[in-house]
């Protein structure tokens, strides 16, 4: 099986790749730096293989307030790098699977988080832009699909977690791994954005890989959120690390003048509950694992 993954050296992309290597797949991985996404051209010279699956993975985004600052850039990389992959698609690679990766930020925080709510409402205002351009991914592929029976995915993740991050992924988790793990180094104290009440749910990067397999062989032409729809308060995440770095939870100041987000970003799982009955790993297993990939290289000069 030809697998084409886009923004395949991120952070989701270096344990998908991996894994599809595994299960006998022959992949072709583009990232920024091999294939310019935002020239359709780029794409030509992959023009004569033939994949089953494309996975697009690929976005021109950061964590934290990295959306507020860069919208109308935003706006015109991704729209350029999605169109442009939804073209070669169609043009060449009509016979693939696309699976494409949504976002949560899409949804309107106000709703109820379910499959049936994400193209309805309006999205957070800090992230509207880029959660838009997420919209557009899946109303190109109900286009393809409605018009030339193309076949996709368009799967939904909660935030992603685990280990192989590095200095640039920097979701909330991993910051504050970084910063509770800093005072327990330095004996000094740990600063975190909002007041620590903010909910989020996370989704353990290898149960993500599982679903993401799940779904391409179980979900044709659907989207569907990836998330056990658990979650937690900043403040309790942060607890769960302390006592797994062994840091006083005592030494966590919040700075409540810094964005914060979203009150509350939970799914609602009920469609992925019904059809897998998948077990999630638990969340301080997983976050153990996730701080013990980490401490050993974060101090490294």
């Amino acid at each position: 099986m030809k697998c084409l993954i886009t923004g395949g050296t991120g952070f989701l992309g270096r344990h998908l790749v991996p894994h599809l290597k595994e299960s006998g797949a022959e992949t072709t991985v583009l990232n920024s730096k091999n294939c310019d996404l935002t020239d359709r051209a780029n794409l030509l010279r992959f023009s004569a293989e033939k994949f089953e699956r494309i996975y697009h993975l690929a976005a021109w985004t950061k964590a934290g307030d990295f959306c507020l600052h860069h919208k109308g850039e935003q706006w015109v990389i991704n729209q350029l790098i999605n169109t442009n992959v939804l073209w070669f698609w169609k043009t060449h690679q009509p016979q693939a699977t696309m699976i494409a990766m949504g976002s949560g930020c899409a949804y309107a925080p106000e709703l109820d988080l379910k499959e049936e709510n994400y193209m309805v409402g309006e999205p957070d205002r800090d992230l509207y832009t880029y959660a838009m351009t997420k919209r557009m991914v899946y109303a190109g592929l109900l286009a393809l699909h409605q018009q030339f029976a193309m076949q996709y995915r368009y799967l939904v993740p909660s935030t992603l977690f685990g280990p192989l991050f590095d200095q640039q992924d920097n979701h909330f988790i991993f910051d504050l791994i970084k910063k509770i793990a800093a005072a327990k180094k330095t004996g000094g104290r740990a600063v975190l954005w909002g007041d620590g009440t903010q909910i989020r749910e996370l989704l353990y990067v290898q149960d993500a890989v599982s679903l993401i397999d799940l779904a391409v062989e179980h979900c044709p032409n659907e989207l569907l959120n990836l998330g056990s729809g658990i979650g937690y308060s900043i403040s309790q995440y942060a607890a769960m690390v302390c006592d797994i770095i062994g840091l006083d939870p005592g030494r966590i100041d919040y700075d409540t003048a810094h964005w914060s987000g979203v009150p509350k970003k939970v799914f609602n799982p009920q469609k992925i509950h019904d059809r897998f009955k998948f077990k999630f790993t638990d969340i301080k297993t997983a976050l153990a694992e996730t701080a013990a990939y980490h401490m050993p290289r974060m101090f490294d000069s």
